[in-house]
């Protein structure tokens, strides 16, 4: 059988944070689509919220973000300046909204903002937008950056959930990708964090990395269990270096292959099962008793710009270069280069350079997607029919499927489709059967696993 799985590890397929995907989002010329989006939401909207912090105080030679290294913190201070132009404008633009249920900080590296400036950008959403009195706010955190001081600021702000970037912890690996961080320094960043009352963490951690093998990755899994964080993501390195230069410093021959890399994968699996997580999707794992568990029981897992999540808000709003926004008629993304968002910015205008409108065919096939992601079953008459369509709309997706479904990787009754055990770790190429986009180009996304 696993044979029959690596054609599919080796893949190169979406991780349809959304759909259509980032890649097919087209240049706009101005941003008066946007603003029309903005003025046609309605209060029956709750929000939720992305600020983007592109800064780092060095490169992880690894690292697929958006990031950069100041030379100078008025780089940043001006940037700060930036982001809260950015939440006046485009507050100013909407006509209506419900609360702010979540709110999340990534980067980058968020802390790096010194807390004074931190402390601007909490006011300044709260000046323009309401939140609910139950609403997230999460921060994604480098643990090297963090102190006891910082954290009980971070807290004093609100900050109530906290992602913390580990990735492995074996000396070897991390002299590999240039991030030293030993085990004794996470340890001490989660003892502050729960000191201060931030007690929902969460842990990054990474496979496919140089020098990593099994037992160094088994080694990491129980280590990071050790600290019982609530929630973990275990993402696959995607080597791009043709798109992150930086890259580049990693030895490609010193990389695991498509069967190290999956095996590598359930061997984390497995050590974070036996410690009691369970899975969520394809590739988060969650205390029994957290919500992310509880969503998923339930029906109510949702998936968008940072993985799995219980955010129910139906509109996502992205502030800061590069990022994404989620509104009801499609999606927007602003300027990835820090220059060009801030000169849009301070001369009044949304900074919105690519965006692409939701098709009725897009909608349906987003819901097939979000289906198979979120919940591991698909009806597709059902989807279909809530969609006034014939319920054979989506039957070009079942060859692929059926070929799936003779790899042991879901099964097919009729038009009702159930993912297996062995087929959860190919979420992602389950749910490509339904992409109208995808055109295969081994640069355009990440291999599967």
């Amino acid at each position: 059988m696993r044979q029959q799985h690596l054609k599919y590890a080796l893949a190169n397929v979406p991780r349809y944070t959304s759909y259509p995907t980032a890649p097919h989002f087209q240049p706009v010329a101005d941003d008066r689509s946007y603003r029309a989006q903005l003025a046609a939401l309605t209060a029956d909207r709750d929000l939720s919220i992305y600020l983007h912090i592109p800064f780092c105080n060095q490169m992880c030679w690894y690292c697929g973000c958006h990031t950069t290294i100041p030379n100078d913190y008025s780089r940043v201070q001006r940037y700060g300046r930036a982001l809260e132009a950015e939440i006046a404008l485009v507050a100013g633009a909407i006509g209506a909204a419900g609360p702010v249920t979540h709110l999340h900080f990534g980067g980058g590296t968020p802390t790096y903002l010194r807390a004074g400036d931190m402390a601007r950008l909490m006011q300044a959403v709260s000046e323009h937008l309401t939140f609910a009195p139950d609403c997230e706010r999460a921060i994604e955190i480098d643990p090297r950056t963090l102190s006891s001081a910082l954290a009980a600021t971070l807290a004093g702000l609100g900050i109530n959930r906290a992602s913390l970037g580990v990735q492995d912890f074996d000396a070897g690996v991390q002299a590999k990708i240039n991030r030293s961080q030993p085990f004794a320094r996470v340890a001490q960043a989660v003892d502050d964090l729960r000191a201060a009352g931030i007690t929902a963490l969460s842990f990054d951690l990474l496979y496919g990395l140089p020098g990593q093998n099994i037992e160094s990755v088994t080694a990491t899994a129980h280590a990071a269990a050790d600290l019982w964080p609530q929630r973990l993501s275990v993402f696959g390195y995607a080597h791009v270096p043709w798109f992150k230069k930086h890259q580049q410093m990693i030895r490609e021959a010193e990389l695991p292959d498509a069967e190290a890399r999956l095996a590598q994968a359930d061997a984390i699996a497995q050590a974070l099962r036996q410690r009691g997580y369970v899975e969520i999707g394809f590739d988060h794992f969650a205390h029994p008793d957290d919500p992310l568990a509880q969503a998923q029981n339930a029906g109510g897992l949702n998936r968008n710009f940072q993985g799995y999540t219980t955010d129910q808000a139906s509109v996502m709003l992205g502030f800061g270069a590069s990022s994404i926004g989620n509104l009801p008629a499609g999606y927007v993304q602003n300027a990835p280069h820090i220059g060009a968002y801030e000169q849009a910015v301070f001369a009044g205008g949304l900074p919105v350079q690519r965006a692409i409108a939701l098709s009725a065919e897009d909608r349906l096939r987003r819901h097939a997607i979000d289906k198979i992601m979120c919940h591991m079953a698909l009806d597709l008459e059902a989807v279909c029919t809530a969609h006034g369509r014939r319920a054979d709309a989506l039957d070009d997706a079942l060859e692929a499927i059926d070929e799936m479904a003779a790899d042991g990787l879901v099964t097919r009754a009729g038009h009702q489709i159930t993912v297996t055990r062995d087929g959860r770790r190919f979420l992602r190429n389950i749910a490509s059967a339904f992409d109208a986009y995808l055109d295969g180009r081994p640069q355009r996304h990440s291999q599967a696993v």
